[in-house]
């Protein structure tokens, strides 16, 4: 089922309230503040019931509007019940006034414009389970504003009532004001299509907040099922944690903190942290480092983190102390204890996979330079063979003519012009090899060996020509190559590096074509605002839309299993990193891609 999640989190919701209901009903002190806080409950039971109602039937016939309906009664009404444990809250005791009641008009109108909503659409005129599908009536913004007006004035009652008083009670309250506060901005974020985020998010996060505040406002009195239930709830958080009193005693702790370090109960309460760290520091802490954060930590709000891995165990944990403040007032100091082991063993086979998958590009890249060593140089190669028969056969005639009283001094100087000619010849296919030679083996250095230097961009170009000319004339794609600025423009970095990252943009625009022939490619170089821009352009089909937003944050790849999605990602890191410069992209679905390398002079 599509919301199962929700489904579930609602019913264990409801049933959390129900359980609620009856212990505050079996109460033999039937007060002001427990019958408001019942009304409240009883509409939080019906808005989540009607929500389930919804979960349960949304593949029927049945027009899910007439759950919303039922689930609205909740909806319209659960603000005055706030607000009215708000201000029982603050004051012990309300008197119910007659203006009281004009609280009541705004619900009431909602609830007959809602039944009616399909003649006039005030409510809504579109509804749908998702937020981000629905089409709000005019009324909605009334009905919005005066739900959230009566959630803040009951937010403020219990805000006047906690600065006014001290001690465990106002500590308490304050946080869960903290808590409402984060349904609240839910909502309202959803409501406003902020984030997408369906009707079933609301209930919940409202009935979680309702739940905490049963727990705060009958702490003491509550047939100490309270303390009960709240310590269940912290010892099923995945986070462990240590409670310190400002004599850095530790007065309280979650089942959690004694798992992750085979503690018990007694062994930690009312202990001391700083012996019980000396006593057996698993940790390997610096006493002095521990004994200065948590009496820096007394005055102040900054967080203190800690990574550190057990002594005797492969377990790693992120450690944050902080404290707990109550209006610039010290209160205690929370450490929290996150289990970071299994993350880093992710990050290591993360790392593990990805020196595989760059290794494998590397050997990629070898294969490609060998595949250009080999055309490269078979061209001069077999010139100089030429060259050298054409030698060999001026050396023979030149053997005969000598002695030969035909032969003039004109022709002794023709023969000798001739071998010059093919003696330059050599010599330029010699110096195309050598030049073939310092590409590849600048390409083949590894990183460590990469040191930075100056070049223009006219070598640039040159050394990319030579590198990619092979694989261009394999895929039968020409390479334009613009220069719009000087070509003797000087460069620092480091050029293999940056040929790289060239060659492999060029290599995906020739893959983009998908073995088309007679396609190209243009390269540009070009000064703006004192950068120099290189860009390579295709003419293919464009990146799809799911690429464009992962391009660069992370390896992906369009040639499915043929591809690591190493190349583009490597490629703006080495221009960051080596450059600091960066990448930018423009794509066109059906016109092609451009990928512009914008390096500061």
């Amino acid at each position: 089922m599509e919301n199962l999640g929700s489904l579930l989190a609602m019913v264990i919701s409801d049933i959390l309230i129900i359980l609620m209901i009856s212990m505050l009903l079996k109460q033999r002190e039937k007060s002001q503040l427990r019958q408001a806080f019942i009304c409240l409950l009883v509409f939080m039971f019906i808005w989540t019931f009607g929500s389930i109602l919804q979960i349960l039937f949304q593949n029927t016939n049945i027009d899910p509007f007439l759950f919303e309906k039922f689930a609205g009664i909740g909806v319209w009404f659960s603000p005055i019940a706030f607000l009215a444990v708000g201000i029982i809250f603050a004051k012990t005791k309300l008197t119910i006034r007659w203006y009281h009641f004009l609280l009541l008009i705004i619900p009431f109108t909602t609830a007959i414009i809602s039944f009616t909503n399909e003649y006039h659409h005030l409510i809504f005129k579109h509804y749908s389970p998702h937020i981000d599908q629905m089409v709000y009536g005019d009324y909605f913004i009334v009905h919005s504003v005066y739900t959230y007006a009566l959630f803040i004035i009951g937010i403020i009652y219990f805000l006047k009532y906690s600065i006014k008083n001290s001690g465990f009670f106002s500590k308490q309250s304050i946080l869960i004001i903290i808590s409402t506060l984060i349904p609240v901005v839910i909502n309202l974020l959803g409501t406003l299509q902020i984030i997408p985020m369906t009707t079933y998010s609301t209930p919940i996060s409202f009935t979680f907040m309702v739940l905490l505040f049963a727990l705060a406002i009958f702490k003491f009195d509550f047939m100490k099922v309270t303390p009960i239930a709240l310590q269940r709830i912290v010892d099923r958080m995945s986070d462990g944690y240590l409670v310190l009193n400002e004599n850095n005693t530790i007065i309280d702790f979650n089942k959690t903190c004694l798992d992750m370090f085979g503690f018990k109960a007694t062994d930690i309460r009312n202990e001391n942290i700083v012996q019980l760290i000396e006593k057996d520091n698993f940790f390997n802490f610096d006493m002095s480092d521990v004994k200065d954060c948590l009496e820096k930590v007394k005055t102040s709000d900054e967080t203190y983190h800690f990574e550190k891995k057990l002594r005797d165990k492969a377990k790693y944990f992120n450690i944050e102390i902080n404290s707990i403040h109550n209006d610039k007032t010290y209160l205690g100091t929370l450490i929290l204890f996150k289990d970071t082991t299994q993350h880093m063993l992710d990050m290591q086979t993360i790392q593990n996979n990805q020196n595989i998958l760059m290794e494998r590009e590397r050997l990629a890249s070898l294969g490609q330079l060998i595949g250009g060593i080999a055309h490269n140089l078979k061209t001069p190669i077999m010139s100089i063979s030429g060259a050298a028969e054409g030698l060999d056969d001026l050396v023979k005639e030149y053997e005969v003519s000598v002695g030969d009283p035909e032969v003039t001094v004109d022709d002794h100087h023709a023969i000798a012009n001739d071998m010059k000619e093919w003696i330059e010849k050599i010599r330029s296919y010699i110096e195309y090899m050598s030049d073939v030679i310092t590409a590849v083996k600048g390409q083949a250095v590894t990183l460590s060996e990469e040191q930075a230097v100056s070049f223009t961009l006219d070598e640039l170009v040159k050394r990319v020509d030579i590198l990619m000319k092979h694989e261009l004339k394999n895929a039968l794609v020409t390479l334009n190559v613009s220069m719009k600025t000087d070509e003797h423009t000087i460069l620092k970095g480091n050029i293999n590096s940056l040929v790289q990252v060239i060659n492999n943009m060029i290599s995906n625009s020739i893959q983009a074509y998908h073995g088309q022939a007679g396609k190209s490619i243009d390269l540009t170089l070009e000064e703006q605002n004192n950068q120099i821009i290189i860009s390579i352009q295709d003419y293919a089909d464009g990146l799809p839309e799911e690429v464009q937003s992962k391009l660069f944050k992370e390896m992906i790849t369009t040639k499915g299993k043929n591809g690591t999605g190493l190349g583009l990602f490597m490629s703006y890191s080495t221009i960051r990193a080596h450059f600091n410069g960066t990448i930018t992209f423009e794509t066109s679905k059906g016109k092609g891609t451009v990928f512009h390398i914008i390096l500061p002079k």
